[in-house]
């Protein structure tokens, strides 16, 4: 009860603490829905336009065989436990967003060595037979050592996405772009005057 009382401010700041806490607040609550925040908790596709720059990997993703089956994190997020899954996607996150937020986007933007690893993990993980068919193997041995050491991306580097090497790659491709964040309310008062 005593730390309880030397750890509430003097009467007198009580007013001004609960209003800068509550600015605050609203402050944070505004960024987690302007930013669409809730979106990259789950593994919708479309999340990843959220941000325009990746409308071409969208693009070319949607026009793949991967479309029927996987989404976008089955590919780029780890799958090992939960933990690392959450973990990865807040730092990859986090960057994202800082280098949208200050607007130093690349035109052309390219796969960190983290996201490659991750990514040949999940090749891995989904193509398994395809490494360990005894069929293939019984057709030429000798491949089966080089189809285990290798990188998939040496082989498959337009694998899902093509070649994605500028913003004009896919020019006439329809990617679901974001909606506006302005509150209708807002609109409503611009469109009065």
């Amino acid at each position: 009860m005593r730390l309880l009382k030397k750890l509430m401010p003097p009467d007198r700041w009580k007013l001004p603490v609960i209003l800068a806490a509550g600015v605050f607040f609203g402050l944070a609550l505004y960024s987690f829905y302007i930013s669409n925040a809730p979106s990259y908790l789950g593994d919708k596709p479309e999340t990843c336009v959220n941000c325009h720059i990746m409308a071409p990997q969208y693009a070319t993703w949607y026009h793949s065989s991967h479309r029927e089956n996987m989404n976008c994190n089955d590919c780029h997020v780890p799958h090992n436990n939960f933990v690392n899954k959450y973990f990865f996607k807040a730092k990859d996150g986090l960057r994202h967003a800082t280098i949208f937020t200050l607007r130093k986007e690349p035109q052309v933007i390219f796969i960190k060595e983290e996201g490659k690893r991750v990514v040949h993990q999940n090749c891995i993980r989904c193509h398994k037979e395809l490494l360990t068919d005894s069929r293939l193997l019984a057709y030429n041995n000798s491949t089966h050592t080089y189809r285990m050491e290798r990188n998939c991306r040496e082989c498959h580097r337009e694998t899902p996405h093509g070649t994605v090497n500028s913003l004009s790659s896919v020019p006439w491709a329809r990617v679901p772009l974001p909606g506006s964040v302005v509150p209708e309310w807002l609109r409503k008062v611009k469109s009065k005057k």
